[in-house]
């Protein structure tokens, strides 16, 4: 049995010390966390979404505690992206972190106002996309439930220069579709998933337990695992070479072994922190455990492994973890796209995947559903 496993990922083009993060808005907009967690021995820290300007949210009650997890209608809360570069990243920045920001907007001109005020954000090495929001301009659909919506999201969220990194709802007929588009629109890694639509109703009163009313929450915890594993699986699948992560009920080291053999390259760490807000380090920790009690050297050789042949990741120098925000350089352009096989032989290594080389198209865009305000959130 070896004693040492490397721990260190890749998402996307992003090196990263381990594939533990913590999930949007569940830690905060910034170092709430740090009295319980070193903010710098975790993968990355996804802050709480952000929109241009600062929003109230939901009226309350906004959480609700389900049997295997929680309801919330938060409803995306938050200072505005100006007074979270000005507040909360020097906090994660003194200690250490590597940032994601992630963004909302209530049109496409938001997320790309947002994005851009994000540009040359100190410690910032992505920015996560969510598109669980009500688009104004298209009465109010989901951005997510639609692939044309995603897509032009996406494109006008590249104003921050920054690897894009989309996190997409559950709440759709086929999410390897809306995938496809955001990838086309030059996405590089996917986040799967957002929560699940869901309500609670007070019996005795007769109303409803959360402040959105007729709108219900997002369901997130342990319930919701089996359907983000289903997600990275099928979206993995799909697309080889795209960076995944997946983020639904991830609570104990053995859920982020799941994750990673389904396809996704690292995990986030959400729901379990309101439960113990070390949670992130006790995930890293049974990870590490359960790759030397199963002779796992390196980490990455469990991506992707489910569907016939791990999807490992490209070469490290020898030496100490990555820990800056640099992305690592590319030798050169990936091979051709390949489908997974699951018999020999099998695939060549997975290498970073390039930018400019676009993914698969997919078919026509679906037409989006209509929005249920308050259900989903980042």
């Amino acid at each position: 049995m070896r004693t040492g496993v490397d721990l260190r990922s890749y998402v996307g083009s992003v090196p990263l010390p381990n594939p533990v993060l913590t999930a949007s808005g569940t830690a905060g907009h910034g170092a709430e966390l740090a009295a319980y967690v070193d903010l710098a021995s975790l993968g990355a820290i996804v802050v709480k979404s952000l929109s241009p300007h600062p929003w109230p949210g939901n009226a309350a009650p906004r959480v609700h505690e389900t049997p295997a997890g929680m309801l919330n209608s938060v409803g995306l809360q938050g200072p505005g992206v100006a007074a979270w570069l000005a507040r909360e990243l020097p906090a994660l920045n003194d200690r250490g972190a590597r940032v994601v920001a992630s963004i909302w907007g209530r049109s496409v001109g938001e997320y790309e106002q947002a994005a851009g005020m994000l540009a040359g954000a100190p410690g910032v090495v992505a920015v996560e996309v969510n598109v669980s929001c009500p688009n104004v301009e298209d009465r109010g659909r989901i951005f997510a439930h639609s692939a044309h919506a995603t897509a032009q999201v996406v494109s006008g969220s590249a104003a921050c220069g920054l690897p894009l990194w989309v996190k997409l709802s559950p709440n759709v007929p086929d999410i390897v579709d809306i995938a496809g588009a955001a990838l086309d629109a030059g996405a590089e890694t996917l986040v799967l998933v957002n929560t699940v639509l869901g309500m609670a109703i007070d019996v005795k009163r007769r109303t409803y337990r959360l402040g959105s009313g007729p709108g219900g929450g997002g369901l997130s915890g342990p319930a919701i695992r089996p359907v983000a594993v289903r997600a990275v699986h099928d979206c993995r699948r799909a697309f080889p070479y795209a960076g995944i992560v997946g983020v639904g009920g991830v609570t104990r080291g053995v859920d982020a072994v799941e994750m990673m053999l389904a396809g996704a390259d690292a995990v986030e760490v959400g729901t379990a922190t309101f439960r113990d807000p070390r949670a992130p380090a006790r995930v890293l920790a049974g990870l590490a455990r359960w790759c030397r009690l199963h002779d796992v050297s390196d980490v990455r050789r469990l991506v992707g492994a489910v569907h016939g042949a791990p999807a490992s990741a490209p070469p490290v120098e020898s030496g100490p973890p990555v820990m800056g925000p640099a992305p690592v350089p590319r030798a050169g352009p990936p091979p051709p796209q390949q489908q997974w096989a699951p018999a020999p032989p099998p695939p060549p290594e997975r290498p970073l995947p390039d930018p400019a080389r676009p993914q698969p198209r997919m078919p026509p865009p679906p037409v989006g559903r209509p929005a249920r305000p308050g259900g989903e959130r980042g």
